[in-house]
This record gives structure tokens, C-alpha cells and sequence, in this order.
């Protein structure tokens, strides 16, 4: 019985099976990404390297990141196509560094970059830790490489503008979304982000439409999904809005509305320019996914059935709503890069027109703030008279007294759009710019009502000189602008004073 026991191996213990280990050549050791295999130290970096990138972006980009935010943070304004939620969340950064008297200038200026830098690195890690959910580790490390080489994201991601709340929002929601094999998914917390977004860009509805109907398409409960989260969490944000934009508005305001009726039904922000229908496909986009491009349409011959949804998404987008900073976002998941010569070359083709859009091109429109601030400065609030500052640039060129914070008397040429459907229609800025000797001599026929200084571009500087010069104005500052000129921006800003 013993040989037999013996021979079945019955009482005796089993030996463990040993598996013949397999070399991965996809992801083999000389192909790993050079990044810590840890969220904290991934986090730690990510926040690190957004706030120097904050710091090193020092340039202006379009009027809506101080006049959609910063600006009416700081005075609110009267029109009723925006609402202030977006802009009340800086407003209570200044309320709480005012409570504390922490309220020096460079700090107003900076502190609101600040934490959309930080609200920007979350979205970071957060795209990084959606990767890692639904892919190999390597891939979502060469992924979040490439979110953080992507020029136009660093460019972007710490301004002030609703299109980077938008973004940051969309990412954020974009982890939870319930993608197929997601294992961070939570319809609550994703729709409660799609409606924030909502809520401070209307427009961001366009960007989810086809992901909401794709979920309610795959939900086996749609009614609870309508019933239960939908209607509950778009009535109880788009109350909260509405509530804000009625009390600061002093009036029933339903912002939304007033959005689609004056940017849809009137076409009011035509007035602001437009572009061929072409140029979102052959110009915007490019230039916004930039060095990224190949491999994300390398990424599409790629992509498994589960990303479908986001190619659909992206298509769409670019259709209907034109580009965005968010397409960033959606474009990532479907790129397909893990070799360290393809991302050498990544870093290095963003590296460049990331310093130089964030620290040259640009500028002077915010470095000559800085000069007028020290105006402040430099004179006893109670010895009259206050500087008078007057800018004969094209509207909103710079941004106002979200940069100065004194009681400084500033004008800017306006250029309100036509709401009423006169043809005839001319804002003071066309009309500054169509004669600017006559528009000079009806806004200011006495000496006595000139400002202190003009500020302009050198474009103008040959026509206003006999202006200049007549009425005793000096240069008293330059500042570089762009080493590219167009129309009525000019290379440099000129600041000239009264004596």
C-alpha cells in the first residue's frame, strides 16, 4: 500500500506548478517609461510642474481670459449672455485675501492663475489614472508624457479662460464616464461635472452629447438614469445658476437662454470675426493637437471598439462646435506612442513654441498693466491729480482693473455688439480707427479733458503725431509686444504722458 500511496502521490504534499515566465516584446525593460510607478510621486510631480508652468507662461492670449473671468470678478458686469458662477469663484478669491489684508497686486494677479494651474494637474493625474484603469501602466505613462509635452496645454491650462474650466471639468468627468472597462466609473459624479461645465460654458453640451446618448444607449435602467440622476442634478445646478445670475443681475435672468438666443439665433458673435468652414480641419485643429498629430492618427488605425466613442466625439466636435482645449483630453486616450525615440521628438517639437508662446509673443498688452500700475504707486492717493489712462487700441486688447487695483482712471475703446439689427450700426472702436483725428477732436474738443497718457500700438504712432506733439504728449515707455504683427496689433507698445 505504500508503493502504491507512494507512486499516486496520495498523503504527500503537491509541488507548485512553475509557469514559464514570457518576455513581453511590447513592453520590454528597454521601452519603460522613466516615470515613478506611484500616484503620489506622479501627483507630486504633476502639481510641481503645472505651477512652474504658470509662472513661465507670461504672455496674453485672447480677451475672454481676463473679460469672462478675472474682469468681472473685480467689477461684474451688466450684460446678460454669461453668467457668475464661473467669475464668482475668483471673486471669493479676492473677498477671502481681502478678509486676511493679503491683498497686494502681484498677488491679485497671480493667485487666481494659481489655482486653475492647480485645478489643471488634478485633471492631469486624473487622465493619467484613467489610462492606467483601462490600459497597460506604460501606455498610461507615455499618455500623461504626452499631456504634459502638449505645447498648446501648456500654453492654455493655466490661464483664466472658461474654455480651461471647461477642460479641466471635462477631464474630470471624463474619468468617471462609464466607458467600457472602466473601473472608475460613477454616473453621479460625471454628470454632476458634465453640468458644472455646462454651467460655466453652455456650449460644453455640444462636446457630450453624443457621450450622453451613447450612455443612455448602453444603460440597461434608462428610466432610472433619467429620473434618478439626470433631471434631478440638471434641475438642482442649472436652479443654483440661475439663482447667482438673478442675484448679481438684479433681475429674472436666465443666462442659457440668452446664450443661444444672441450666439445662435442672431449670430452676434460673428461680429467678433469668423473663419471658413474649412479652417477648423485644416488650421484649428492642427495646430492645437500639433506634434501629436501623427501618432494620434496612427492611435485611430488602432483604436479598440471601447474608443470608438471618443473618435465619434472628437469628429463631432470639430463639426458642430468647431475645436476646443478639451480636444486635447479626447484625443490622448486614443494615442498610441510607448517608444522613447517618438516621445524625444514629442518633447522637443513642444518645447519650443511652448517657451516662446508663453514667454514672448504676446506680452506687452500685460507688461505695460505692470507699468501703469506702479502710476499707483508712485503718487499719494490724495494729491490730485489721478492718472488718467486712455488705450486707442482695438477693444479689450489688455486686460483692466483685475491688473491695477487702484482707483486709476482708465478708458478703453468699446465695441459692444448690435443687438437690435441696425446695419448702420458702428462701435467707437470702428469709428476711432475709420478717423482717428476726428474721433479725438469730438471726444475731447477742450486740452482740459485729455487723459494723463495714451496707450497704443507703434502702428499708430506716425498718425497721431501731429496730435502728439500739438498737445504735448511724450513717450515715456516701449514695450516689446510680438515679433509678429498684424492689422491694427503692432510690434511694440507705446505708453505716452502728458507734460
Amino acid at each position: 500500500m505504500e508503493k502504491i500511496r507512494a507512486r499516486l502521490n496520495i498523503g504527500s504534499k503537491a509541488e507548485p506548478v512553475k509557469l514559464r515566465k514570457r518576455k513581453s516584446q511590447l513592453y520590454s525593460k528597454e521601452e519603460t517609461c522613466p516615470l515613478d510607478n506611484g500616484v503620489l510621486g506622479v501627483t507630486v510631480f504633476t502639481v510641481a510642474f503645472r505651477l512652474i508652468n504658470c509662472f513661465l507662461v507670461q504672455t496674453s492670449f485672447v480677451p475672454d481670459e481676463y473679460w469672462q473671468s478675472l474682469e468681472i470678478a473685480h467689477l461684474m458686469w451688466t450684460a446678460g449672455i454669461r453668467g457668475f458662477s464661473y467669475p464668482l469663484f475668483f471673486a471669493a478669491i479676492y473677498k477671502i485675501l481681502h478678509f486676511f489684508t493679503y491683498d497686494a497686486v502681484q498677488l491679485l494677479v497671480w493667485l487666481p492663475r494659481v489655482v486653475q494651474a492647480l485645478l489643471s494637474a488634478l485633471a492631469d493625474i486624473k487622465l493619467y489614472c484613467l489610462i492606467q484603469s483601462l490600459e497597460h501602466s506604460d501606455v498610461a505613462k507615455w499618455t500623461y508624457l504626452c499631456q504634459l509635452c502638449s505645447w498648446f496645454t501648456w500654453y492654455c491650462c493655466t490661464r483664466t479662460l472658461t474654455n480651461t474650466m471647461e477642460t479641466t471639468l471635462t477631464t474630470l468627468a471624463l474619468y468617471y464616464y462609464p466607458l467600457p472597462g472602466s473601473k472608475t466609473h460613477s454616473s453621479t459624479k460625471y454628470l454632476i461635472l458634465v453640468a458644472l461645465a455646462v454651467i460655466v460654458r453652455p456650449t460644453a453640451l455640444i462636446v457630450w452629447l453624443p457621450l450622453l446618448v451613447y450612455h443612455f444607449w448602453q444603460e440597461d435602467n434608462k428610466l432610472k438614469l433619467i429620473t434618478h440622476l439626470c433631471l434631478p442634478i440638471g434641475a438642482l445646478t442649472l436652479g443654483l445658476s440661475t439663482m447667482i445670475d438673478c442675484i448679481f443681475y438684479g433681475k429674472w435672468t436666465l443666462v442659457q437662454y440668452n446664450f443661444l438666443k444672441f450666439n445662435v439665433f442672431h449670430n452676434v458673435a460673428e461680429f467678433y470675426g469668423s473663419h471658413p468652414w474649412h479652417w477648423y480641419f485644416t488650421q484649428g485643429f492642427v495646430v492645437v493637437i500639433g506634434p501629436h498629430l501623427p501618432f494620434f492618427l496612427y492611435g485611430c488605425t488602432l483604436a479598440s471598439k471601447r474608443y470608438r466613442i471618443m473618435l465619434i466625439t472628437i469628429v463631432w466636435t470639430v463639426m458642430v462646435y468647431r475645436y476646443g482645449l478639451f480636444l486635447l483630453s479626447f484625443s490622448l486616450v486614443n494615442l498610441r506612442t510607448w517608444r522613447r525615440p517618438a516621445a524625444c521628438a514629442l518633447l522637443v517639437s513642444n518645447l519650443v513654441p511652448a517657451l516662446y508662446t508663453g514667454l514672448l509673443h504676446q506680452r506687452g498688452t500685460l507688461d505695460v498693466m505692470g507699468h501703469l500700475q506702479t502710476l499707483c504707486d508712485d503718487r499719494d492717493p490724495s494729491t490730485p491729480p489721478l492718472p488718467e489712462v486712455l488705450f486707442l487700441m482695438p477693444c479689450h486688447s489688455t486686460p483692466f482693473y483685475s491688473h491695477i487695483h487702484c482707483p486709476m482712471k482708465m478708458r478703453f475703446l468699446e465695441c459692444p455688439p448690435d443687438l437690435t439689427g441696425d446695419k448702420r450700426y458702428v462701435d467707437e472702436a470702428e469709428r476711432f480707427f475709420a478717423d482717428p483725428h476726428h474721433w479725438l477732436r469730438t471726444s475731447f474738443p477742450y486740452k482740459s479733458m485729455l487723459p494723463t497718457h495714451l496707450v497704443f500700438f507703434d502702428v499708430l504712432e506716425m498718425e497721431l503725431s501731429a496730435f502728439l506733439d500739438r498737445n504735448r504728449f511724450m513717450r515715456s515707455r516701449e514695450i516689446f509686444h510680438t515679433h509678429v504683427p498684424e492689422g491694427r496689433v503692432g510690434k511694440s507698445v507705446l505708453v505716452y504722458q502728458r507734460h
